[in-house]
């Protein structure tokens, strides 16, 4: 059964989050030739200000 994990910053629509389930759901179905139906993804979204880039939280970068 093939798990992907994506961290993501919150935001997303429902239908963005919603596309990013197929498409990766479709890419590791094919790269592993896993069935559709094991394959799982978990969308986990994070406060811009828990997420760091470069030392600089994500909020105060603007994101």
């Amino acid at each position: 059964m093939p798990l992907a994990q994506i961290y993501m910053l919150e935001g997303r629509t429902e239908a963005q989050k919603k596309a990013v389930i197929e498409k990766v759901t479709k890419a590791l179905q094919e790269a592993v030739d896993a069935p559709v139906q094991s394959v799982r993804v978990c969308i986990i979204e994070m406060p811009s200000t828990n997420w760091g880039i470069g030392g600089v939280s994500a909020k105060d970068l603007g994101r």
